[in-house]
């Protein structure tokens, strides 16, 4: 019997695909790229990723501690542009505040996201 997309698994395993793939876009998107200016002051967004590790480590990776954790790596991501846009209005010259404010909307929508996933995931498909 294959599980299907209602399944709990399946769910389970569809969040936890989004969310590893907004961490990995978030790190292209840093390194390739560059979310403010040249690379030196994009260490701010690396802060929402460990929130999530942190967080999901304490809540033993289950559907409702995934939604804190990717909760708080969306708020995290918010309060890393905040800071960017200062950033970049005190140095006109490394980033459009535009962009900066564009990519973090961004990553937090899809932070937000992979939180909404998990919270439609059933508690005993996460092992609580």
């Amino acid at each position: 019997m294959t599980p299907t997309l209602a399944s709990p698994t399946s769910r389970y395993a569809l969040a936890l695909a989004v969310s590893v793939g907004t961490v990995l876009f978030l790190l292209l998107g840093i390194g390739a790229l560059g979310i403010v200016g040249d690379g030196d002051r994009d260490w701010l967004y690396l802060a929402a990723p460990a929130v999530l590790l942190v967080v999901a480590a304490a809540t033993r990776f289950r559907a409702s501690g995934m939604v804190l954790a990717l909760g708080a790596a969306a708020a995290t991501t918010v309060v890393a542009g905040v800071v960017a846009v200062a950033m970049v209005a005190a140095d006109a010259a490394t980033a459009s505040i535009g962009d900066v404010v564009m990519l973090t909307v961004m990553y937090a929508g899809l932070f937000a996201a992979a939180a909404w996933l998990f919270s439609r995931v059933p508690v005993r498909a996460s092992g609580a």
